[in-house]
């Protein structure tokens, strides 16, 4: 189940306690890591939204699967989600987190889309184009490859969205094909 408002108040109290020892970094490092697993493992997602498995089991086992990889605070933090029941909003809060340490260090998340893979000069020149025409001062760029769209990419930074791939012009044609004002007029 979705929570975001409770997302971000366990993000918002992470980042303030992770300010307040001077651990940022070093959390937000922990909760791309938990991202990650969580994004990769479902056997991890579904044993966090369980309600069969007790909490005292949930808590050694995130413990034992976390626990190299992590940083005290993290743990505690995950300890305390299993205390109040909260383990199964544990990738929503990560990604709350991450997008509470974005927004303070003016990170801005770009997505783009294409057919093919592409050479990382080309990422480069799109993160400078975009840097450029938006005045952003930092980037995160994730790629992704889609065959369906067949040419072209799909661009998608702070809630816009830039549609140049084949498959929208193709779709665009139809309809104006389907919305031909041009017939009735030659009959």
């Amino acid at each position: 189940m979705h929570n975001p408002r409770l997302a971000h108040r366990y993000a918002k109290s992470l980042v303030d306690l992770s300010i307040e020892k001077n651990q940022l970094e070093a959390v937000y490092a922990d909760m791309k890591y938990i991202q990650a697993l969580c994004t990769q493992s479902k056997e991890f997602s579904n044993l966090l939204k369980s309600p069969i498995i007790k909490a005292g089991k949930k808590d050694s086992i995130i413990s034992a699967v976390i626990e190299q990889n992590v940083g005290e605070i993290t743990k505690l933090f995950t300890k305390l989600l299993v205390t109040k029941g909260r383990e199964s909003n544990l990738a929503e809060i990560a990604n709350a987190f991450i997008d509470e340490y974005n927004a303070m260090k003016g990170i801005h998340k770009v997505s783009l889309t294409t057919a093919v893979e592409i050479s990382d000069a080309t990422k480069k020149d799109i993160e400078q184009k975009v840097k450029a025409e938006r005045g952003i001062g930092s980037i995160e760029l994730t790629t992704k490859v889609d065959k369906d769209i067949i040419g072209g990419f799909i661009l998608e930074f702070d809630n816009n969205l830039v549609d140049a791939s084949i498959i929208r012009d193709l779709r665009d044609i139809k309809k104006q094909f389907a919305q031909n004002v041009y017939v009735s007029n030659i009959r």
